[in-house]
């Protein structure tokens, strides 16, 4: 059964501001999940925590699959037919270990791909002064739901990478449990639990989720590289992880910015997220 997507419903109706609250602790969680531990202290203890760039990705995505569907003014798509296809967080500057701030959210682009939708989802997230603390953009591909006579909107496909060979290259290993662990930071999407849901959308198995690969990655670049000041992560899901699995990543690095690429070597280096990282401007 196709869902509903009415674009000027969705483009055309503010959706509602609220507040969003952090602790200490969620940071903890939210790199635990990640596979942080007793390497490298810094994202897995309360003394001198740093938070991972990528945490702002959590605020727009709790409680955003409860109940099991796509639901905003204009949009119902059952989850089943909807992948994440990037996302991208901006930060005005270091993440507070803790905090509060008002998150205004808004469907900012929807396009009619003819055999699929495609949805921009941003957030803005304030503080009590206006100032603009981070900002995060989902887009979301809806399967068998364009035709709706909207606006086709540009390509989607990520960049081109680098025309070299990769500077460095790294390993990142995923739990059997990753996805999991994963969903205690609020993504209760039941794609990475169960085994029927998967199926039903077209996956073997429950897959990890892709802000988790999106995480992992940003943490293990940061880490090799030795990064403090990130302001910025993008990242285009080009391919599906299931949780066990390990990924080859490779990076090309120029001044501020970090161009990488990761791959499943045991699936004949199947491509699964490429993006970048980049510094102070």
């Amino acid at each position: 059964m196709t869902g509903v997507i009415d674009p000027r419903t969705a483009l055309g109706t503010p959706l509602p501001a609220r507040p969003y609250r952090w602790t200490e602790s969620e940071v903890l969680r939210y790199h635990l999940a990640l596979g942080a531990g007793p390497d490298n202290l810094r994202w897995s203890y309360e003394r001198n925590l740093v938070v991972l760039p990528t945490f702002p990705a959590l605020a727009p995505s709790a409680g955003m699959f409860d109940p099991p569907a796509l639901l905003f003014p204009g949009v119902h798509v059952d989850l089943t037919r909807v992948l994440h296809a990037s996302q991208e967080v901006e930060l005005g500057g270091p993440i507070p270990r803790s905090g509060t701030v008002t998150l205004h959210p808004r469907v900012v682009e929807v396009w009619d791909k003819g055999t699929a939708a495609v949805l921009v989802h941003e957030t803005i997230a304030t503080n009590t002064a206006g100032e603009q603390v981070f900002r995060s953009r989902s887009t979301l591909y809806c399967k068998g739901e364009g035709g709706f006579g909207g606006e086709r909107g540009p390509s989607t496909r990520p960049e081109p990478l680098p025309p070299r060979a990769a500077d460095a290259e790294l390993t990142v290993s995923t739990l059997p449990q990753q996805a999991l662990l994963y969903r205690l930071c609020g993504d209760r999407n039941p794609l990475h639990a169960d085994p029927e849901f998967a199926a039903a959308a077209g996956f073997d198995r429950p897959i990890l989720h892709g802000l988790a690969s999106y995480g992992m990655v940003t943490m293990a670049i940061m880490d090799a590289r030795g990064l403090d000041d990130v302001r910025s992560v993008t990242g285009s899901f080009t391919g599906v992880v299931y949780p066990g699995e390990t990924l080859r990543v490779r990076l090309w690095v120029e001044d501020q910015r970090i161009t990488y690429a990761a791959t499943v070597p045991d699936r004949g280096n199947a491509a699964v997220l490429t993006g970048s990282l980049a510094g102070r401007a």
